[in-house]
């Protein structure tokens, strides 16, 4: 069926999804706020390149990731790694 929606398995799964996002939202706005308020501004820097450059590819890698196997996390790198002994199984 072109167009469907995928749905929620439980409403407990459905929290835990919504309380990630929100401390992931309070980890970038409410932190760095915190730290400039502070006199942190030089580590804010820091943070906001990291977040860049380590944060953004590992995003765009899991949703790869997600994109390619078709699974679930756990099953994903069972799912391409092929050898079910390899080390990437295993991870």
């Amino acid at each position: 069926m072109a167009g469907a929606r995928g749905e929620w398995n439980s409403r407990f799964g459905f929290i835990m999804a919504a309380v990630g996002s929100a401390v992931g939202l309070g980890n970038l706005v409410r932190f760095p706020r915190e730290m400039a308020g502070q006199g942190g501004a030089a580590f804010l820097l820091v943070y906001l390149g990291l977040l860049l450059i380590v944060g953004l590819p590992a995003m765009l890698g899991e949703m790869s990731l997600g994109k390619l196997s078709n699974a679930s996390p756990v099953n994903a790198f069972r799912k391409l790694a092929g050898d079910p002994k390899s080390k990437w199984a295993i991870m």
